[in-house]
């Protein structure tokens, strides 16, 4: 029988929380173990986000881990208490840039990048101005 300690080390839940705790004490290399060692999960979190994304997204999931992972922080200055906290805040991460990527997209579509101009000073200008009537 196996304890819940021994499952956490085959399973790297213990090491994942180490490396958390080393960034929390300030250890630089900390964050560069801790991305290698989740990537794979990160970017399995990734592919479940945007599977109810709309066809024709040009977001790739690697993009995404790796605009989450700068979001968190980039391992620099953020305190995770536990390896479930951080999990839980990169999904929000990545849920927050899809939402402002198809909001963005939905901006564009409707005219977002149009330039506003006042009827006026282009009269005054010269410039021939026409209406709908």
């Amino acid at each position: 029988m196996t304890t819940k300690a021994e499952t956490a080390e085959v399973s790297g839940t213990g090491e994942i929380t180490r490396m958390l705790e080393e960034m929390r004490e300030g250890d630089p290399q900390a964050a560069e173990e801790l991305l290698a060692r989740v990537y794979r999960q990160l970017r399995t979190l990734a592919v479940c986000k945007m599977a109810n994304e709309a066809p024709g997204q040009t977001l790739q999931p690697t993009a995404l881990v790796h605009e989450a992972w700068l979001r968190l922080g980039g391992g620099e200055g953020e305190r995770f208490p536990s390896r479930a906290y951080f999990f839980a805040a990169a999904g929000e991460a990545m849920r927050r840039i899809l939402v402002e990527t198809a909001r963005r997209k939905k901006r564009l579509k409707h005219g977002g990048n149009l330039e506003r101009v006042d009827i006026d000073s282009e009269r005054a200008s010269g410039a021939v101005v026409f209406h709908d009537r």
